[in-house]
C-alpha cells in the first residue's frame, strides 16, 4: 500500500494579501514618537501635542511625554510645553542643550521659557 501525502490541514489560515491602495498600516505609537521628534529640525522646538499630532494620535500630549521617558536616541530637549516653558524636572539640562542649538530662551534655575 502507497504511502500517504502530508497535505496541509484546512483550518491553517492562508496569509492575507494586501489589496492594492490599501492604507498602510499604522506605526505603533512610540516609533511614530520617535520619528516624529527626530524631524524636529535642530535649533528648532515642538510641543508635546504637536508632536503627538505629527504622531498621529491628536490629544495624546501626555503620552508623548510618557514615551519621551522611555526613548533612547531621540533629540528629547526639543520638545516644550504648549505655552513655551520647559518641564522643571528637567529644564536646567533641556535649556542647556536648547542653548547650545541656538534657541533662544529667558529665565534661571528651574523656570525656563522659549523666546518665540
Amino acid at each position: 500500500m502507497p504511502a500517504k501525502r502530508k497535505t496541509a490541514s484546512r483550518t491553517e489560515k492562508k496569509p492575507e494579501r494586501k489589496k492594492p491602495g490599501s492604507p498602510p498600516k499604522p506605526l505603533p505609537f512610540p516609533e511614530a514618537v520617535r520619528r516624529a521628534v527626530r524631524a524636529i529640525p535642530r535649533g528648532e522646538v515642538r510641543s508635546y501635542s504637536q508632536v503627538a499630532l505629527y504622531a498621529g494620535r491628536p490629544g495624546a500630549a501626555r503620552g508623548v511625554g510618557r514615551e519621551l521617558k522611555t526613548l533612547e536616541n531621540v533629540p528629547w530637549w526639543r520638545v516644550i510645553r504648549a505655552d513655551g516653558t520647559l518641564a522643571p524636572a528637567v529644564a536646567v539640562e533641556q535649556a542647556r542643550r536648547l542653548k547650545a542649538e541656538g534657541v533662544r530662551l529667558d529665565g534661571e534655575g528651574p523656570l525656563w521659557r522659549v523666546r518665540r
